[in-house]
């Protein structure tokens, strides 16, 4: 069994509105165990939404759609779903006189277009919606030589599609799904290329494996996305788990995190665990790492606090020599290891991090764009002394700086997991 969810509206298809509840059902139907293969956006046209419709019960056997559901002109869901079905629309005395009753209960007239709110395609079901005036619609769509297409139609406004869900249409989806369920675990990886982690995990990226493992790159983070499916979230949990040792195994220190984990938790996390506390020289961030790190560590003391600083000058000053390099934008490994044991001693933590200024760098022009590529130094300051890498950055000016935040997060992680 699988579904399509469709999208319905001309602010949707636009782009003037993002649409939010695509995503919270395609999460509520996995849950369920069911698997949505489409989401279609259509805007506010009778013919586009007709043609939608009978290509989405053609190929789903689920079908959700939100929108269209109101009393203006431009809300064609009802009309359009009669037409595919070949039926006739017909009133709802009981929805009707809900709809009377809510406009009565704040004390307003109702205005005579909400009538058709309580029009539904003959044969069809009514979904409840307590405090809203548009009922949704559950209609079942014969097909040839199989069973019908099940369509359930809901209003766009969130909170009362929500409701709609919770009541109504999951327990019916859970009988027809016949109680199966769909697990996720999401896996955060760091330090490699997307091609040099999927080499290092043998058969595990593969069409048709159980369970499956996706992989995704944002921002040079990579996410491995495993799936289940069972009678049971316990036994969704089993399946995954051998899955999990193996990746575990193969990746190591490469793995960071889980879930929505980012660098600063898995930082943060690791400090608190040890009792320790770290603080940051930023020359090239310009605050970016510390703005990650203040967000996540909250009120904890685990990150101090730190410098911006953004020429040679100011450097010197906090070193306590007057006297500044001719060069105002270079910075030698020595000055920025100096700075990194400076920041620790001044406030009083385990570590300390500085991040060296963007050298010059060469801009390439390629069939992408333009391109960036560089060396970054990093300084990690302890007890023991200091420890230098010279990171490598490549790739578009707009994401230079937060992938090299990433990577001086990771060097700290690193570190301290190594002294």
């Amino acid at each position: 069994m699988h579904a399509e969810i469709i999208s319905i509206g001309d602010e949707l298809a636009s782009g003037q509105s993002l649409d939010t509840n695509c995503q919270w059902l395609a999460q509520r139907l996995g849950e369920l165990g069911i698997p949505v293969v489409y989401h279609t956006t259509v805007a506010d046209d009778l013919a586009a939404n007709v043609r939608v419709f009978q290509q989405a019960a053609e190929r789903a056997d689920i079908v959700i759609a939100t929108g269209g559901l109101g009393p203006t002109a431009d809300d064609l869901t009802r009309q359009v779903l009669a037409e595919v079905a070949g039926v006739d629309l017909v009133q709802d005395e009981e929805a009707l006189a809900h709809i009377r009753a809510l406009f009565a209960r704040r004390k307003r007239e109702m205005p005579e277009r909400n009538i058709v709110q309580a029009q539904f395609p003959r044969g069809s079901r009514v979904i409840p919606n307590p405090h809203g005036s548009a009922p949704g619609i559950d209609l079942e769509l014969p097909r040839h030589n199989r069973r019908a297409a099940r369509i359930f139609a809901l209003p766009g406004v969130p909170a009362e599609m929500n409701e709609m869900w919770t009541a109504t249409v999951a327990p019916i989806l859970r009988e027809l799904a016949g109680g199966k369920v769909i697990m996720h675990q999401r896996i955060k990886c760091f330090g490699v290329g997307e091609s040099d982690l999927e080499a290092m995990l043998p058969d595990l990226i593969c069409r048709g494996r159980i369970p499956s493992v996706g992989i995704t790159v944002s921002k040079a983070t990579i996410t491995l996305r495993i799936t289940a499916t069972g009678n049971t979230a316990t036994a969704c949990r089993e399946q995954m788990q051998p899955t999990i040792a193996t990746i575990e195994q193969c990746l190591g220190d490469l793995i960071f995190g889980s879930e929505d984990d980012e660098l600063e938790h898995a930082v943060t996390r690791l400090l608190a665990v040890r009792g320790e506390t770290l603080s940051l020289v930023e020359w090239g961030t310009g605050g970016l790492i510390a703005d990650w790190l203040a967000e996540c560590a909250g009120e904890t003391s685990v990150f101090r606090g730190g410098w911006t600083i953004r020429d040679a000058r100011t450097a010197m000053r906090l070193l306590g020599e007057l006297t500044p390099p001719a060069d105002l934008r270079s910075c030698s490994p020595a000055m920025l290891a100096r700075l990194a044991q400076c920041c620790r001693e001044v406030y009083g933590t385990t570590y300390a991090l500085a991040v060296g200024p963007f050298p010059a760098a060469e801009n390439v022009a390629s069939a992408a764009g333009v391109t960036t590529a560089g060396e970054l130094d990093l300084q990690f300051a302890s007890s023991a002394g200091s420890r230098h890498k010279s990171i490598p950055f490549t790739g578009h000016p707009d994401i230079l700086k937060p992938r090299s935040a990433k990577q001086a997060l990771n060097f700290i992680r690193l570190s301290v997991l190594q002294s």
